[in-house]
């Protein structure tokens, strides 16, 4: 069944995963420009839509509702041609990905760039200690086949340019699965 879905599809799905602050957004909205893809960031998709259960005040975000955000993505993911961008990625089904990135930050650089954002106390260090552990990579290796998921580093905009032109040479080269 996930073959016959697969072969449906004449452009491929990517998630690109990572700890908040990794450049997730950045990068795969450059990666829709130069691949041509759908960009989806869940959080903004979430907030749009009101796909969640409240608001968490310790982590002062979006409690997502799982259900209602994989029911409003199904139609445009057996469609194909689409990034979807999210710190998590244990709850989507597996048949959508053809890619997950799990994007990677030197934790100085992580711990500077969720400062700037306002991020401090308990938000702030769980973000840094899932990055110290290597949470996302995992969760994603756990989660889908590993020959799809790829680690890459986003320290800097070299990171980010070298990564867009690697995965959309990749995209350029996919062929659905036989």
């Amino acid at each position: 069944m996930v073959q016959d879905r697969n072969q449906k599809r004449t452009k491929p799905n990517i998630l690109v995963t990572g700890t908040p602050g990794t450049g997730k957004t950045t990068m795969s909205s450059a990666l829709a420009e130069a691949s041509q893809l759908r960009h989806i960031n869940i959080g903004e998709l979430v907030k749009e839509k009101n796909l969640h259960d409240g608001w968490d005040e310790q982590f002062e975000c979006h409690v997502i509702n799982e259900d209602l955000v994989c029911d409003e993505l199904e139609d445009m993911m057996e469609e194909g041609g689409t990034i979807v961008d999210y710190h998590g990625c244990d709850f989507f089904p597996e048949r959508w990905f053809d890619c997950v990135v799990v994007l990677q930050t030197d934790n100085t650089v992580l711990y500077d760039r969720l400062s700037k954002r306002g991020y401090s106390g308990l938000k702030l260090s769980n973000n840094i200690e899932s990055e110290i552990f290597g949470v996302l990579l995992e969760e994603a290796k756990e989660s889908y086949p590993e020959d799809i998921v790829m680690a890459l580093r986003s320290d800097n905009i070299e990171d980010i340019s070298r990564n867009v032109a690697t995965l959309t040479e990749w995209v350029m080269q996919w062929q659905p699965r036989s």
